[in-house]
């Protein structure tokens, strides 16, 4: 309990929240997942750090209040939900157009590998694609809102310094957690060189759960 220090209340409650929130399978860490075991370690902290800014910027608009208009303005959130659902679509439909590729091609031995068999769009620039993963949904600054407000003294003069701490320990998590996926990024990528059909299935389970993730955020509610 640590109530009165840069007036955050139940730190440790927070932290075990926030780990367990960070573990729970998402967009942003199945794309770094994804960036990692096609491209290797650069690519998968490039599209980590566009994870942690795209965070950043999540965590900044909640602290400044833009869940509240996003919920008061019904039609601001139906535009941002349909646009994120449907990149996380495009997403998922590129890396199966890829894995359709891959498995046409598992038993011809001149066919190129891994990293240069059409390799889907998503992947391609991970920063960049792993930032708009991480913004497109609105959903995420409604938690964040919901769940830091839990953790903020109402009382201390300055609140920006709650918000930066309980951020840090989110940013800290969650570069904990991406650092161990892209190393097992990089373990599936060698498996999968030598196994083009056990790739292409990957591949296929990838862009379904990212159809999924779509599905999922156009059928959200702001409320």
């Amino acid at each position: 309990m640590m109530a009165g220090v840069l007036g955050i209340t139940d730190f440790w409650t927070f932290v075990l929240g926030t780990v367990a929130i960070v573990l729970l399978p998402g967009p942003n860490s199945l794309f770094v997942l994804s960036a990692a075991a096609r491209r290797g370690v650069g690519a998968g902290y490039r599209a980590a750090a566009g994870v942690f800014v795209g965070d950043a910027v999540l965590m900044v608009l909640s602290a400044a209040g833009v869940a509240s208009l996003l919920t008061a303005y019904p039609p601001l959130f139906l535009v941002i939900k349909y646009a994120g659902a449907a990149y996380l679509g495009y997403v998922g439909l590129t890396m199966l157009r890829g894995a359709w590729r891959r498995w046409r091609t598992r038993h011809d031995p001149a066919a190129p590998r891994l990293v240069d068999v059409a390799e889907p769009a998503a992947i391609r620039a991970p920063f960049r694609r792993a930032l708009v993963v991480s913004l497109v949904n609105p959903k995420a600054i409604l938690f964040f809102v919901s769940f830091f407000i839990q953790f903020v003294d109402p009382t201390y003069p300055w609140p920006a310094l709650s918000f930066l701490a309980l951020g840090l320990v989110v940013q800290v998590t969650s570069v904990l957690y991406l650092t161990a996926l892209i190393f097992a990024g990089t373990f599936l990528a060698s498996q999968f060189r030598a196994r083009r059909r056990l790739a292409a299935t990957a591949t296929t389970g990838v862009a379904a759960l990212f159809l999924g993730f779509s599905f999922k955020l156009a059928t959200a509610t702001a409320g």
